[in-house]
């Protein structure tokens, strides 16, 4: 019932290298602690079902994530984002590219996408 993003993202050597491994700077959306660490990135469901049959119990779960990264810099957030990319693509299909910004309080840029995932049960 939830999309193995965290796995697929600690797999990739190039997301380690720049979100760390110990700990991999991957949440859930809101897990991430008050001494941030940049760059980071956060996940959430923003929509998710079973893919229903009339015959037979669901077989898959679908889920669509958005994912933002964080970090000082332009140059590094696009990096970041552009590493998760490539560690998702693979396993799943990026819907959408979101809002690039920088955010008017931390001073931070933000990079969002939407990910749509079948998950095999």
């Amino acid at each position: 019932m939830i999309a193995p993003i965290f796995a697929v993202c600690a797999g990739s050597p190039r997301v380690r290298a720049l979100l760390g491994s110990d700990p991999l700077r991957v949440y859930p959306f809101g897990m991430q602690d008050d001494a941030v660490v940049y760059p980071y990135a956060v996940w959430q469901n923003v929509t998710g079902a079973p893919e229903n049959y009339l015959a037979q119990r669901p077989d898959a779960d679908a889920f669509t994530l958005q994912v933002d990264a964080y970090a000082d810099t332009v140059d590094e957030v696009i990096a970041v984002a552009a590493a998760l990319r490539d560690a998702i693509e693979p396993h799943a299909h990026i819907t959408r590219w979101g809002g690039q910004e920088k955010d008017p309080e931390t001073k931070r840029y933000r990079y969002s996408f939407d990910v749509d995932w079948i998950v095999k049960r």
